[in-house]
C-alpha cells in the first residue's frame, strides 16, 4: 500500500508480469488505473473499453540488447535474427518496424517474437533469441549479468520514446476526478524528484527495490544512472503529436485496425505545469530510505539462508 500526495488517499499497487493479464484485469474492473502499453491503450478504446490515457509513465528507458559477444554491431545486422518484443501492442514493436523502414529493410526482415519482459534476459542467455527490445530493468539485467550489451538506447534512435501510459477507467474519471488528479499529481511530483538529482535516484532505487520491483538495488541504481538520462521521469504530458505518430505507425503495420482521434482516448485535463505543483519532497527520503535499506538487507539475508 502506498500513500501519495498530501491527502488521505491510499493507492494499492499490484504487480503484473504479462500484458494479457493486465488487460483482462482492467476490462474486468479489478483495477481502476494501470500503466499499460500505449498502442494497447489505443486498441482498448477501439474495442469500446471505457478508458482514457491521462499521463505517461516515463520517457525512454528501453534498449535493444544483443549478446555480449555477438557480431551484431548495427541495426542492419539484425536482419534474419530472432528478436524478442514485449507484445505486438508494444511501442517497442512499432519502433522495430520504424527502424526497419528507415534502414531500407523489408518489414519481415527480423523475426519478432513475443515474450513477457522478465523472460527476455534468460532467452538471450540460452540462445533461443539473438536480441531483445524491452523496458528497464530487464535491459540492464543482461549487462550486469555479463551476458548482453546494449546495441541502442531508444533515447538515441527515437527521441523521448514513450513506452507505458497511465490509463484510468472513464467511470472513475467521471465519479471521482479528485482521486485521479491526486494520482497524476503524485506521479508528477515523484518524477520531478527523481529528475532533480542523482542522489534522489539512488534513494529511489533502494525504495523501489524493497517495496515494488523486488530486484537487487544494484540493478535499479544502474538503470537510474548508467547513463543518468537512460530513463526520464519528467515531461510526462500526453502530447497529440507523439500519439498521432504512434497511432499512424500502429495502423501502418496492422497492429491497430483503424485510426481514432486523439481526443477519443486521451484526457489531458489532469496535466499541470510542474511549477504549479507545490509539494514537499522530503517524505520520499530519510526514514523511507532507511526502512527500504532494512527491507533489502532482510531480503538478502533470507535469500542467503535459503541457499
Amino acid at each position: 500500500m502506498t500513500k501519495h500526495g498530501e491527502g488521505d488517499s491510499t493507492f494499492e499497487s499490484r504487480k503484473f508480469t504479462d500484458w494479457a493479464t493486465v488487460k483482462e484485469a482492467l476490462i474486468g474492473e479489478r483495477i481502476d488505473a494501470v500503466f499499460i502499453l500505449a498502442p494497447m491503450a489505443m486498441q482498448l478504446r477501439i474495442d469500446g473499453v471505457g478508458v482514457k490515457v491521462v499521463y505517461l509513465g516515463h520517457r525512454d528507458g528501453t534498449a535493444i540488447v544483443v549478446g555480449k559477444d555477438s557480431d551484431i554491431r548495427d541495426f542492419a545486422d539484425l536482419e534474419g535474427k530472432r528478436c524478442a518484443i514485449p507484445s505486438r501492442y508494444a511501442n517497442q514493436n512499432l519502433l522495430m518496424h520504424k527502424m526497419m523502414k528507415e534502414w531500407g529493410m523489408a518489414p519481415d526482415s527480423i523475426d519478432l517474437i513475443e515474450l513477457p519482459p522478465p523472460e527476455h534476459p534468460t532467452a538471450l542467455e540460452n540462445g533461443s533469441i539473438d536480441a531483445y527490445i524491452v523496458g528497464e530493468p530487464f535491459a540492464a539485467l543482461s549487462e550486469l549479468n555479463g551476458t548482453g550489451r546494449v546495441l541502442y538506447q531508444t533515447k538515441d534512435i527515437w527521441e523521448d520514446f514513450i513506452s507505458c501510459v497511465l490509463v484510468v477507467r472513464e467511470d472513475v474519471i467521471d465519479d471521482d476526478r479528485e482521486i485521479v488528479q491526486e494520482l497524476v499529481d503524485g506521479i508528477a511530483k515523484s518524477g520531478k524528484w527523481l529528475d532533480d538529482g542523482l542522489q534522489n535516484r539512488m534513494e529511489a532505487a533502494e525504495i523501489a527495490a524493497a517495496n515494488y520491483y523486488f530486484q537487487d538495488p544494484e540493478l535499479l541504481r544502474y538503470v537510474l544512472s548508467k547513463p543518468v538520462d537512460r530513463v526520464k521521469y519528467t515531461q510526462l504530458a500526453p502530447l497529440k503529436d507523439d500519439f498521432d505518430e504512434i497511432m499512424e505507425l500502429g495502423y501502418e503495420i496492422g497492429v491497430l485496425p483503424k485510426r481514432i482521434a486523439f481526443e477519443e482516448y486521451v484526457d489531458d485535463s489532469f496535466v499541470k505545469p510542474l511549477s504549479e505543483i507545490d509539494w514537499n519532497m522530503e517524505h520520499l527520503a530519510g526514514a523511507d530510505v532507511e526502512a527500504a535499506k532494512l527491507a533489502v538487507e532482510a531480503i538478502r539475508k533470507e535469500a542467503g539462508e535459503s541457499q
